[in-house]
């Protein structure tokens, strides 16, 4: 499904940002937080896995128009969001902010494989890359294959129907 844009005003938006700044969070992982906070864990799981997709496509779209710094955080958001997948798939739901975020990579790597380590280890550095603007479109690109492969075998495991949406 295709994003859409929403018109806020200003104020509101700022104060959306600060809220999420609080928890080290994208203003998009935020809302969808709050929007998936309270639905049983199989809707929460597929409406993170949406989002993930959706931060995915951004990213590669950003990438393809140059825009690193973009392309970096929207990475960073699609792995994040696929592990909250994971774990609302579970019926938990963990915090970036708390470090309770960081014991998935490790769960899933037991289901998936070793290489999960390393596409998480790629999405972290996209989030460093993200605040310090340091990549380069080499160091995005390798990114985005590991987040690609996270996302998918996320999905995999959780069960959610695929979503090859490279259009």
């Amino acid at each position: 499904m295709p994003s859409v844009c929403v018109s806020l005003p200003r104020s509101i938006v700022e104060r959306l940002k600060k809220e999420a700044g609080k928890l080290g969070v994208s203003l998009e992982e935020y809302i969808v937080d709050r929007l998936l906070k309270r639905d049983e864990p199989a809707a929460r799981a597929a409406g993170y896995m949406e989002a993930s997709r959706e931060a995915l496509r951004r990213a590669r779209e950003a990438l393809a128009s140059g825009d690193l710094n973009g392309a970096s955080a929207r990475l960073w958001s699609a792995a994040v969001l696929a592990v909250k997948a994971y774990a609302a798939s579970r019926g938990e739901s963990p915090s970036l902010s708390d470090g309770g975020l960081w014991r998935y990579p490790r769960l899933l790597a037991r289901e998936l494989g070793d290489w999960v380590g390393d596409s998480w280890a790629h999405a972290v550095a996209m989030s460093v890359c993200s605040h310090e603007h340091t990549c380069s479109s080499w160091h995005v690109e390798r990114a985005l294959e590991g987040v690609e492969r996270l996302v998918e075998g996320v999905a995999r495991v959780i069960g959610v129907e695929s979503g090859n949406n490279r259009e």
